[in-house]
């Protein structure tokens, strides 16, 4: 055949070739995109005006999973603050300090309890729920916006954990202190009508501001090393596609130059036989003698 390489078998290896070089760059261009997402669990969404909130209901059941895509979502509700029950959490504050987030349980009239991150607080001005000042009492409009539980990395957690604190702010942990059926994620407080208690002693925590999504993009380099794994070997395949290609076309040229035919004899002429080794001629008459001898 005139075109080596558009035989049978060698349509087959050239599709071949072509969907692994296709299939080793596309997955390198998934794992480039996945190298840009924020890890599992950081919260990636805008906080929302809460001027603008929506009942939590309408946003979340009692004890249903809360995904991701709920953070920072602005949300209201009305029920009456446990005013036994509140809690201190052991965290570090915006300004990198140690202390306490202060949360609370907001009972609704179903009688499920939803908990209310309160703000922060210093670890040396209060170590003690009676040290804060007072919850309001009576129905309490709250104002915030939702977050999901509280993993275990978040924060710092002391070796002793005293009676009224809890190690972080997720129900698996709360229902320990609180006999209520609770929302899995918390409000992280924006606002609240009437705004504090009777009595004005005590401290009061700081407000905590939502978590702001990244703005720039943190690479995860793990993916990043993938994806250039991916493009090294796509590269390898169409460079094992083009030489084994090259071996063929040139092994097609010698066997096409050589023609089948054996190879040239001395003195450029076809098939002519060797010098014998005695160096005589090749000629077969002069080499042998003469079946007449002289007398």
């Amino acid at each position: 055949m005139r075109y080596p390489l558009l035989r049978l078998r060698w349509l087959g290896f050239h599709v071949l070739a072509v969907l692994a070089a296709i299939c080793c760059f596309v997955f390198g261009y998934w794992q480039f995109e996945r190298a840009q997402d924020p890890s599992r669990g950081e919260i990636v969404n805008p906080v929302e005006d809460p001027d603008a909130a929506n009942q939590l209901r309408t946003v979340l059941d009692p004890g249903a999973y809360m995904p991701e895509s709920e953070a920072n979502t602005a949300v209201t509700t009305r029920g009456e603050y446990d005013t036994g029950a509140e809690l201190l959490v052991p965290a570090i504050s915006p300004a990198g300090e140690e202390g306490y987030n202060v949360v609370a349980p907001l009972v609704t009239e179903e009688g499920t309890a939803v908990a209310v991150h309160r703000g922060w607080v210093d670890g040396d001005t209060a170590d003690t729920p009676d040290e804060l000042a007072p919850l309001p009492e009576g129905e309490v409009t709250v104002t915030g916006w939702l977050q999901p539980p509280q993993k275990s990395e978040e924060g710092f957690v002391p070796m002793d954990l005293p009676e009224g604190q809890a190690e972080r702010i997720a129900p698996s942990l709360l229902l320990d202190d609180w006999p209520y059926q609770l929302y899995e994620g918390y409000i992280l407080l924006a606002g609240q009508d009437p705004a504090n208690g009777g009595d004005q002693t005590g401290v009061r925590p700081q407000q905590v501001p939502p978590p702001e999504p990244p703005e720039e993009i943190e690479w995860n380099w793990r993916s990043l090393s993938y994806a250039a794994q991916w493009v090294v070997f796509g590269i390898a395949v169409l460079v094992f596609w083009i030489v084994l290609m090259r071996r063929e076309t040139r092994g097609d040229h010698t066997d096409r130059g050589s023609g089948g035919a054996p190879p040239d004899g001395p003195g450029g002429e076809p098939g002519g036989p060797a010098d014998t080794p005695d160096g005589a001629s090749g000629n077969p008459a002069r080499a042998q003698p003469s079946p007449t001898g002289t007398a």
